[in-house]
């Protein structure tokens, strides 16, 4: 009789042991089909189009699944909803079913009272929440966001699978959906453009890491601002132009190619703002050093220059440049004044920054210490935008150079001594040529003063 009792013991307890293995292994399975489901959603937004692109042309079709499915997503995050949702739903019944009464039982070993049913119930919910959120929430999704693009390419072709599955379900919900986005007048087109700024980021991230030198993340940048930068930023100004005249002499001639070593030359009538064209010094030189007399400027010696408006972008002058097959173009204003002179290598200059700057005497920005700066008028209010690393100049479209910021701001002719406060810095006038600004002091400020912030 006794052995007959522990005999029957023995085999409720090997049941209830297989009983309790058999619970944890549907848990495990329910956790394993919600992280999948988690794992593929976030994988599949995340996944990055460039990088797709990249793995679709090296030939791994399975991008391009991904990239299709990116498209029309509706049918996915339906299905990912119902897998989420359902095993949500059935580990919460089974998990609560399947524990409470092992937690009943350990529980009343130490404690027989109204609350027990209660206490067992609330931890087997909490065991059961904490693993679902451990498991099948937050580690697949960091391990998604980690890598998002390779995860996709494992998970597209079970995914697929499962779309087809439960396909009728998966229409059913997304016609719901789009009749509530009507409805509400949402507009579900997902734009895709690639903006300046997110190419600014991407290329900030690449040098942040390390993939992109310093310099090269300027260069790319400046490449960008050819789009926004306008030609007189970085022309040559008018009253800095070496031109000829038709009735130069010769030796003005050859002191102008000595002291100035342009390979080109404006050909003017009598003033800069009736240009005719120019000449190329090398046809000038050949004929000095074959010890021949300089020929007449007249019109089968001079060549036609390209005539551009101060309004264009540098990136519209190389167009022009490149359909004209010239190199310098002359730049006229609405009044068909002469304003200045540009040549593709000013464009180069641009583009390459301090790595091409001109020698220290030709700087037009010098570095004093620390928080000083002495500036050439003429400095392009772009350069001075990187120099000082200063965001914006109020109401940029009225001027171009550092200049005409102060005599915008100070609503007169300036004096030296005259200054404007701006973004932290103390611009003041120090050298007056003829009324024009030729160099400012830039100090940067401590402590931004109250008060006026002109004089």
């Amino acid at each position: 009789m006794l052995g007959g009792c522990y005999l029957t013991f023995k085999i409720h307890q090997i049941g209830a042991i297989v009983s309790l293995f058999q619970n944890f292994l549907i848990i495990l399975v329910l956790i394993l089909t919600s992280s999948f489901f988690s794992i593929s959603e976030i994988a599949l937004a995340g996944s990055r189009k460039i990088k797709l692109k990249l793995l679709a042309e090296s030939g791994d079709d399975r991008a391009d699944k991904v990239l299709a499915l990116q498209e029309n997503s509706a049918d996915f995050f339906a299905t990912s909803q119902i897998g989420l949702n359902a095993v949500a739903i059935l580990g919460g019944s089974v998990g609560e079913s399947a524990l409470r009464p092992y937690f009943a039982e350990w529980v009343g070993l130490v404690y027989q009272g109204i609350w027990l049913d209660t206490i067992a119930f609330f931890s087997s919910f909490v065991l059961v929440t904490l693993l679902f959120i451990l498991y099948a929430d937050l580690i697949p999704k960091r391990i998604a966001m980690i890598n998002p693009e390779r995860v996709a390419l494992v998970v597209i072709n079970p995914i697929l699978w499962t779309i087809r599955v439960v396909k009728p379900l998966a229409w059913i919900i997304n016609t719901i959906a789009d009749v509530t986005f009507r409805l509400f007048k949402f507009d579900t087109a997902r734009d895709d453009s690639i903006t300046f700024d997110d190419i600014s980021a991407i290329v900030d991230a690449g040098a942040e890491a390390g993939v992109l030198m310093e310099q090269e993340q300027h260069f790319i940048e400046n490449v960008f601002e050819l789009e926004e930068r306008t030609v007189p930023s970085s022309m040559t100004a008018r009253e800095d132009v070496v031109y000829f005249t038709l009735s130069e002499s010769e030796e003005s001639i050859r002191q102008k190619i000595a002291d100035y070593p342009y390979s080109k030359f404006l050909v003017c009538n009598e003033h800069i703002d009736q240009v005719i064209g120019y000449v190329d010094t090398k046809d000038i030189l050949v004929r000095i050093l074959s010890e021949q007399p300089i020929f007449q400027l007249n019109e089968s010696t001079i060549r036609n220059v390209l005539i551009i408006p101060d309004t264009l972008t540098l990136s519209e002058l190389l167009d022009k440049f490149r359909a004209s097959n010239e190199k310098m173009a002359v730049v006229i204003n609405e009044y068909a004044l002469v304003v200045g002179l540009i040549t593709l290598s000013d464009i180069m200059m641009t583009v390459m920054g301090d790595w091409a700057a001109a020698e220290p005497e030709d700087l037009q920005i010098i570095r004093r210490d620390e928080n000083s700066w002495l500036i050439d008028g003429i400095t392009p209010i772009d350069d001075v935008k990187h120099a000082l690393d200063i965001d914006e100049f109020p109401d940029w479209d009225h001027y171009e150079t550092l200049a005409g910021f102060i005599m915008y701001r100070l609503r007169k002719i300036p004096r030296p001594a005259d200054w404007v406060e701006h973004e932290g810095f103390k611009f003041e006038v120090v050298d007056i040529d003829h009324y024009k600004i030729d160099q400012l002091l830039v100090t940067r400020l401590e402590q931004q003063t109250e008060g006026p912030e002109e004089s």
